[in-house]
């Protein structure tokens, strides 16, 4: 089958691979039909490449129909179509029953001392091949994929269950935004574009949206939340306590996470790691690694006290600085972490099955490519170019 693969130094290439096959009873193969980039992806592209092998399979937001199944897959059927979630869990196990897939104790490494296996997603969180490929092998199918309905609607109707949406559902429930408050989304990519929309679906009075780029800032606006250029004000905080009887906002979502602009000095130890061998870069990373935090810190300068901080944004430095003076005494809750995206599809499925499409999924892709053309759409979508917001992948065009 053709796969995008890890190259190494931020190159990817798409490559003929063997095809996946059942290799544990409750295993299932799915013929992938729609595959998408994620931000976190450029995460691996950018920063974290030291803990991948070369050739390793990358994508975890992937959907298609069941091409076979073990014989202990649950009810999944042959020829069901699905969407797979990027996070690998069995659902029976104690952190599972409590709505914690992402901590699932049968699929977690253990010897990375990490959380579940996730697909596509480096050595430390188990090193399974990813979505972006013809095919997929799903562990734990008794309980990972999601059955939608063969309806005849696009892909992309459904293929935001695997990652985007569910995330972005966690970070509006994580930030606890009361009826009628303010919440402000820092970064308006496929993440903080969604948890814009799902904040006012939910009840949310305003929705302050800040991000750099002209395109996700337009988009935004679409779906009836009002924008910030953070380069166009003097402070951006004063600009948002003025929205907000001067107490700043309620609820605060980082959607933008470790690349954060405006962290110059992060950024330099970043890209000087990014340089060493992997040998050495990738223990240098776990044990010291630094974070760019301006996204962060702006989250906590920006939320009213006795507010709350709520991160979808991926971070990973193990050695981050916080202004924890400034946390205590604002009263500030911070909640973060991986969605547990099976908590959430049961309520999400009604949703974006609607044809009223009331979360505007229709209304997120702006690029649909070949996989074929992958390497390229990696660099696009990292150079935020060519009004890049989401790039859904087609590996059989």
């Amino acid at each position: 089958m053709r796969a995008l693969t890890w190259q190494g130094r931020e190159k990817v290439s798409v490559e003929d691979v063997p095809d996946p096959r059942i290799e544990q009873p409750t295993d299932a193969i799915v013929r992938v039909t729609s595959t998408a980039i994620c931000g976190s992806d450029l995460h691996l592209y950018g920063v974290l490449g030291m803990f991948l092998d070369a050739g390793d399979v990358l994508g975890h937001e992937a959907m298609g129909v069941v091409e076979e199944v073990g014989p202990e897959a649950g009810n999944l059927r042959v020829g069901d179509r699905v969407v797979v979630p990027f996070n690998i869990a069995c659902g029976h196990c104690w952190m599972c029953e409590r709505g914690l897939q992402t901590q699932c104790e049968t699929t977690q490494v253990r010897s990375q001392d990490k959380g579940a296996a996730l697909f596509g997603y480096t050595k430390l969180y188990g090193q399974v091949p990813g979505g972006q490929a013809q095919y997929l092998r799903v562990p734990q199918a008794q309980y990972g994929p999601v059955v939608v309905p063969d309806d005849g609607s696009p892909d992309e109707r459904y293929l935001y269950l695997s990652d985007v949406v569910p995330t972005a559902w966690q970070a509006v429930e994580y930030a606890d935004v009361p009826p009628g408050g303010t919440v402000v989304v820092l970064g308006l990519g496929p993440i903080g574009q969604m948890a814009a929309r799902i904040a006012l679906h939910r009840g949310a009075g305003r929705v302050v949206g800040v991000d750099l780029v002209p395109e996700r800032r337009a988009m935004a606006q679409r779906h009836g939340v009002e924008t910030i250029d953070p380069t166009a004000v003097d402070d951006l905080v004063a600009a948002v306590r003025d929205l907000t009887s001067g107490r700043g906002a309620d609820s605060v979502i980082d959607a933008v996470g470790m690349e954060a602009h405006g962290s110059p000095v992060a950024e330099t130890t970043q890209k000087v790691v990014g340089v060493l061998p992997d040998a050495i870069a990738a223990p240098l990373t776990e044990r010291a690694g630094t974070d760019r935090l301006a996204a962060l810190y702006a989250a906590i300068d920006l939320a009213r006290r006795g507010g709350t901080i709520s991160l979808s944004g991926v971070y990973g430095g193990a050695k981050d600085p916080l202004p924890m003076m400034q946390l205590f005494d604002k009263q500030l809750t911070l909640r973060m972490g991986q969605a547990n995206v099976r908590r959430w599809t049961d309520d999400l499925l009604p949703l974006v099955a609607d044809v009223a499409d009331p979360l505007g999924v229709l209304d997120l892709r702006t690029h649909r490519l070949p996989l074929e053309s992958a390497p390229d759409a990696y660099r696009t979508f990292q150079r935020k170019e060519d009004g890049c917001i989401k790039v859904v992948l087609d590996p059989w065009a």
